[in-house]
């Protein structure tokens, strides 16, 4: 008989993330970092009881966030680096969006929205003003971005002193056109997104010293005026909330306001052609069903088709790992 432990895993995996989101709330991770290794100074610091804090550590112990030696608790590489409050590398903020009430929403009726081939809870959020989802968003995952960011800035391809004109579509947070900034010391960036959202990234601008390089354009990237003349154009994890042709009509708007020899950097998760590998590309898929209407993890065929059919005739597919995001980047 074949194990059907990856059923079980399947159906009680609920239970896991649940017990996640507690230890990143109950602040378990930082609190082993500061010393607190065994169950009684765990719970002191926590606040929480000794029987909880024991079957919660235990729990990250079998799924290797955690080592046990005896009655002492320590840190995994991973979830020293990553899970420690204290450390600049802590993504436990992104509970904030990943696992809000929006977006556990999207999973409640999916049976429907497989039917569907789309959600239909809402009347896509995503180009609603007024959503509070993307100020959650932008103060939640600046943190898990930064690599991505990082690994944007490395492939820009200019000289460092050259000064640029670089839009940042759909900034959010900003991180992606502040790198720019912090790496290119002549470069200008404008940001567009709601003008809700972009008191989060000029707070991020203020507090990592570009804020006079970090220029606003508020309102919604189909509606607005790019200007024209940019150097370099980013748009990061944008696409895929929309259909192809809707895709192909915002390309065409940045092709048109890039200089000759401009590049547009689009970051996005791109499984491969079958669709089912690398893993996290692949099953990105689901959280756009389960999200929009009608986005999609897109190949690289299908982008580099929206980009061929918007103008670009050089487009080039760029991986940056660990990230499971990848760059298309494509010269006008």
């Amino acid at each position: 008989m074949p194990d059907p432990q990856p059923i079980w895993q399947m159906m009680t995996g609920f239970q896991y993330s649940a017990a996640y989101r507690t230890a990143i709330e109950l602040e378990l991770f930082t609190k082993i970092a500061e010393g607190n290794t065994t169950v009684a100074k765990l719970a002191a610091a926590c606040g929480a009881a000794e029987k909880g804090i024991r079957v919660l550590a235990d729990v990250f112990t079998v799924f290797s966030f955690l080592t046990k030696s005896g009655d002492e608790y320590g840190l995994s590489d991973v979830a020293a680096a990553f899970l420690d409050k204290n450390r600049q590398t802590y993504i436990g903020a992104s509970i904030e969006f990943l696992m809000s009430e929006a977006q556990l929403n999207g999973f409640a009726d999916l049976t429907n929205t497989v039917r569907n081939g789309g959600t239909r809870t809402e009347t896509n959020a995503s180009l609603d003003s007024e959503s509070p989802m993307w100020v959650k968003f932008a103060k939640a995952m600046m943190p898990l971005m930064v690599p991505a960011a990082n690994g944007i800035a490395a492939n820009l391809g200019f000289e460092k002193n050259a000064d640029l004109k670089v839009l940042d579509i759909a900034a959010g947070h900003g991180i992606f056109g502040i790198t720019v900034a912090q790496q290119y010391p002549n470069a200008h960036i404008y940001a567009i997104d709601w003008a809700n959202v972009l008191t989060v990234a000029t707070e991020n601008a203020n507090r990592l010293g570009v804020a006079d390089r970090h220029h606003l354009i508020a309102g919604s990237a189909f509606d607005v005026d790019f200007g024209a003349d940019y150097d370099a154009m980013l748009i990061t994890n944008f696409l895929h909330h929309f259909d192809a042709d809707t895709c192909t009509t915002l390309l065409k708007k940045v092709h048109a306001a890039l200089k000759p020899g401009g590049k547009a950097f689009t970051l996005e998760f791109i499984p491969n052609d079958d669709r089912v590998s690398p893993p996290a590309e692949a099953l990105f898929s689901l959280v756009m069903l389960a999200a929009t209407p009608s986005g999609d993890a897109y190949t690289f065929k299908e982008l580099e088709k929206m980009c061929v059919d918007a103008g670009f005739t050089n487009n080039l597919h760029q991986p940056l790992p660990p990230m499971p995001q990848h760059l298309v980047i494509s010269t006008k």
